[in-house]
């Protein structure tokens, strides 16, 4: 079911609406996963999760995260048991992100929880969460808009465009996908 959005707007002349503890835990973040976790080989799976879960991130059993995969602020991702976040994947996890168990996120996939309100003077951010289903798969290089859920056991076509909830079994693709 979708969420509604996340309103974040940012103080006149300031530019962003994270706080200073917020920036400085990102920006550590920022350092701390190229340093310890990007070059590691696959087999240091364990290594990734105990980083992602000093960051914050919620795991839940033993997902696997490729060692190239990019998450932006690692508290929003929630991770269960042989969910796997694949090869340069990306979740922009802005909002909380959820991979339920034996959910895949293909390769180069792009989860995005945040967008801008176009329509206000001051374009400020708005976030929703993106959730997907167990078992659910999410192609290589499909983009998933804020907001989205993902049901368990469907199918998300490679190169897909996901701009609203895909129904537990269904099987979509295209842009937008359908």
């Amino acid at each position: 079911m979708s969420q509604p959005p996340l309103v974040r707007r940012q103080a006149p002349g300031r530019s962003t609406p994270w706080n200073f503890s917020e920036r400085l835990a990102a920006f550590a973040w920022a350092i701390v996963w190229p340093a310890l976790c990007a070059w590691t080989p696959k087999p240091l799976n364990l290594w990734r999760l105990l980083v992602l879960r000093l960051f914050g991130a919620t795991i839940r059993g033993t997902p696997f995260v490729h060692q190239r995969a990019r998450i932006q602020l690692p508290w929003n991702v929630e991770l269960h048991d042989r969910a796997c976040v694949g090869d340069r994947a990306n979740l922009y996890s802005l909002d909380r992100i959820t991979l339920q168990a034996g959910a895949l996120v293909a390769q180069e996939a792009y989860l995005c929880t945040g967008t801008h309100d176009l329509q206000d003077d001051e374009w400020p951010l708005l976030t929703a969460p993106i959730v997907v289903g167990a078992r659910a798969f999410v192609g290589a290089r499909a983009f998933v808009l804020p907001g989205v859920t993902i049901g368990e056991r469907a199918i998300v076509g490679a190169m897909s465009v996901v701009t609203r909830d895909v129904p537990a079994g269904a099987t979509v693709r295209g842009n937008p996908a359908s």
